[in-house]
């Protein structure tokens, strides 16, 4: 698949774009008018910069408001669009993006529309220049890429064909099967774009919301799906318009974009080979024939991986670790000892491991610094990381010492990829020495969950990054209010739930500001009141939940008097569905981490969203008392 991505898609000049796309990998760029116009380089300059990268110059975008004009509006356009075509030539660019008329259509005449655009075509011709006709989802008169395709069979010239967009066809809930029946050949351009579902106008969302594929919730692997099975082979290329990636590290966004359409295409793959193989399942030697087909389009795939079985550790990095030993211990950890060739400390509550890292840790408050998962094939997985474009971490091991496969997550957290066991047991725990002399019963927990803040910037890079390279499912986002405003919450999850990964964008701070917004680590247990009570005769610190709370769980919940009682003494917050319950408490902040501590009853499978407000706003009272 031939890779591409608009100029508009990322921050700075033209010359930084063109540089980052060719660093990521990409095969052609579409050149964004008003980036040209802007730029100290010349057209030809231009050219030369592109050829010296590698990088093919697609597209020339975006010529609007072309068609359903009237005669003395129509001369002007056709003499904008011979100055346009001259530019390309200059440039080594052969195809034009023409958007439907969205202003100055003011006749409604198909007839008419496609002798105008018959006009444009025999200019383009003249010149050596492709017209791809897109229709745009706001179009005054044309909206629908079947409406669009009409024309250009009316039309029926060589030099006019259609653009599709996916945005414009997924926004509308357009049916994507018809893309088959167009001709091929008239297929000019093909772009790409993901989107939330929002409730919004069409040219607000579009303008403001598109992220890169597996960054929201459109269907492109089917659409791409019905693009290959129409025989397309040329350029697959984003056209992202979102404010967030105009205002960030441009190399870096290029290649969040790269790995996008890795994975889109891996996604696509799929998809061709399940609907194959329900034709083919079908019976008949026609279907059969239809279900083995091969494509014009050649659609690369990943080494597969299976979803993680569950976290094999976390990591919590400090300078001075004093506190986070306590705390662990009030919790009920018990400490395994230092390891024998690294700084680094190992505590345990059953399968629950936590590290705590004092490596190069000068002067650094505790934070949560990496985290490992149990897969099947370490290697693989990390070699499937690894082409999704994910940086790569390595650390210094001794020839008798478990090697971490390890890449780096969008928010620079280390992610360890790690050989999982049947048991749940992990074999580099014998690396460390004895720890307690007299160690307490071992108590069953596992680590439920774990609790990221996101930069404003990599929110949601880091949700593809997670989808694409360890195989986690987003969920519903969620939005909790806090003190300092909403939160925007998405879970990333494996189907059986066995790893939870909760990333949160935090409200905007001015940078003097004390930091509002922490992360945690969250651990199940199988009876979380006799934990809270043995960790209260140990002195641990709870959240002090407000007695306002437990009114208000009981007027919501009607709980029995005792139990009641008990959560408050406890201050631990209580939550309930039609599954079951949810018991969990919080420990005050070290650094920049607290920990949490779950009981899950029955099949309830959430994490106390309606206490989620009450724990910032005890959060942000604590931090500015302090």
């Amino acid at each position: 698949m031939r890779t591409g991505i608009a100029t508009v898609c990322l921050s700075g000049t033209l010359k930084e774009k063109m540089q980052a796309c060719a660093i990521a990998g990409f095969d052609g760029i579409e050149i964004f008018e008003q980036d040209l116009v802007t730029s100290p380089l010349s057209p030809e300059d231009i050219r030369k910069m592109a050829a010296d990268l590698g990088l093919g110059l697609d597209l020339y975008q975006p010529f609007r408001d072309f068609d359903g004009v009237t005669p003395d509006l129509l001369k002007a356009n056709l003499k904008r669009a011979e100055a346009k075509f001259k530019l390309m030539a200059r440039l080594g660019m052969d195809t034009i993006l023409v958007c439907s008329n969205v202003a100055t259509a003011t006749i409604d005449d198909d007839q008419l529309r496609a002798e105008q655009l018959a006009q444009l075509a025999a200019l383009a011709g003249d010149h050596g220049v492709k017209v791809a006709y897109e229709a745009l989802a706001w179009g005054k008169h044309v909206n629908d890429y079947e409406h669009a395709y009409r024309l250009v069979e009316a039309v029926d010239h060589p030099n006019l064909g259609t653009c599709l967009d996916s945005f414009h066809i997924l926004s509308r809930d357009w049916d994507t099967a018809p893309i088959e029946d167009i001709n091929a050949d008239k297929i000019f351009f093909v772009q790409v774009a993901d989107a939330p579902k929002l409730s919004m106008d069409v040219l607000s969302w579009s303008r403001h919301y598109r992220v890169f594929p597996g960054e929201g919730q459109f269907e492109l692997a089917k659409f791409m799906g019905h693009v290959v099975r129409a025989g397309y082979t040329g350029p697959v290329s984003l056209e992202v318009f979102n404010d967030v990636f105009r205002q960030s590290d441009v190399e870096r966004t290029a290649v969040d974009a790269m790995r996008s359409l890795i994975w889109l295409e891996e996604q696509s793959a799929k998809w061709l080979a399940g609907t194959s193989a329900e034709t083919a399942a079908a019976g008949t030697s026609e279907q059969k024939a239809a279900g083995r087909r091969r494509y014009p389009m050649e659609l690369a795939t990943l080494p597969k991986v299976n979803e993680p079985a569950g976290f094999n550790f976390a990591e919590v990095k400090a300078d001075d670790t004093a506190q986070l030993e306590k705390l662990l211990g009030q919790l009920g950890f018990e400490f395994e000892g230092r390891h024998r060739t690294k700084d680094v400390q190992l505590w345990t509550m059953g399968q629950a491991r936590v590290i705590i890292n004092e490596q190069a840790a000068l002067h650094t408050e505790p934070a949560i610094a990496a985290l490992g998962f149990d897969v099947d094939s370490p290697v693989i997985a990390s070699a499937r990381a690894q082409q999704l474009k994910a940086p790569v971490v390595s650390r210094k091991v001794q020839a008798d010492e478990e090697v971490f496969q390890g890449i780096s997550a969008p928010d620079s957290t280390e992610i360890f990829i790690c050989q999982g066991s049947p048991d749940g047991t992990a074999a580099w725990t014998q690396e460390f020495g004895e720890g307690l002399e007299h160690p307490r019963a071992a108590q069953t927990a596992v680590i439920d969950h774990v609790n990221l803040a996101q930069p404003w910037q990599h929110f949601d890079e880091a949700v593809l990054f997670y989808t694409s390279a360890l195989a986690l499912e987003p969920q519903p986002f969620a939005e909790v209010p806090s003190p300092s405003g909403l939160v925007r919450s998405q879970v990333m999850q494996a189907s059986n739930g066995a790893v939870r990964l909760v990333l949160n964008l935090a409200p905007v701070q001015q940078a003097s500001a004390p930091k509002t917004y922490q992360e945690h680590i969250a651990f199940a247990v199988d009876d979380l009141v006799a934990t809270a009570r043995s960790a209260q005769e140990r002195g641990l610190e709870f959240l002090q939940i407000p007695a306002n709370y437990y009114e208000d769980l009981d007027a919501r919940f009607d709980l029995e008097p005792g139990f009641l009682a008990t959560l408050k003494e406890l201050n631990l917050l209580y939550d309930r569905d039609a599954n079951g319950e949810f018991l969990h408490f919080y420990t005050a902040t070290v650094g920049s981490v607290f920990f949490e501590m779950v009981e899950r009853r029955g099949n309830y499978d959430g994490y106390g969203a309606p206490n989620a407000p009450v724990r910032h706003a005890v959060q942000y009272d604590s931090l500015h008392r302090a």
